[in-house]
């Protein structure tokens, strides 16, 4: 545990948040969420649509997955028709394990269970998957996605009763309060800093 903790705390995280998402909701509520995100001051990554041109995970979104302290991954009824979200998926689950990172997963019209047990749309797309990916690399997915739907995370339509602003609002709250625990405590009245503060603007 002790170990755990030490390599967490030495890790330099880049940004806050990684949002691991489907493009049909980059315009709509992937949007909404970065932008209140961005507004309470939490630094996070959105991928521009441009890194998105081969089929393949690219190094930047690699890079900027190691360096996240938290993944949001945003379960869409779609997100399982797209290999560069699992690949996503399984790095980010990789850095849970290695780096100790933070994965908030939320289900935004799907329900938990279809995800963890991939029936309904998740079921199809790995189907399908099956037909052009070789076995090993599908069932990699499918325990991706059964671990990171057993993790606690965000429902739309039972925490907010499918109102997105609100959801929205709770997640960025509860994410504010993850990052500010990393924070340093400085003291509000610090003593004996201003002889040091002369020193220094004397030698500027």
């Amino acid at each position: 545990m002790a170990s755990s903790s030490s390599s967490s705390s030495s890790t330099a995280w880049v940004y806050d948040v990684f949002l691991s998402f489907r493009g049909e909701t980059r315009k709509s509520f992937t949007d909404h969420l970065y932008e209140d995100l961005r507004q309470a001051g939490i630094n996070t990554f959105r991928d521009d649509e441009e890194i998105r041109k081969g089929e393949n995970i690219s190094d930047e979104i690699l890079k900027a997955i190691e360096g996240s302290k938290i993944s949001i991954i945003l379960f869409s009824k779609t997100y399982a028709q797209s290999r560069w979200c699992l690949d996503e998926l399984v790095k980010i689950l990789d850095c849970k394990k290695n780096l100790q990172q933070m994965v908030l997963p939320i289900f935004y019209n799907v329900d938990p269970s279809e995800v963890r047990k991939q029936t309904g749309e998740f079921g199809k797309a790995l189907t399908q998957h099956r037909q052009r990916f070789d076995d090993q690399k599908v069932d990699e997915w499918k325990v991706a996605l059964t671990t990171v739907a057993d993790l606690s995370g965000w429902d739309l339509q039972t925490m907010t009763n499918g109102y997105e602003s609100k959801f929205i609002k709770k997640i960025t709250e509860e994410v504010m309060r993850e990052v500010n625990r990393t924070y340093i405590n400085v003291a509000k009245y610090p003593v004996g800093i201003e002889s040091r503060v002369s020193d220094i603007l004397h030698l500027l």
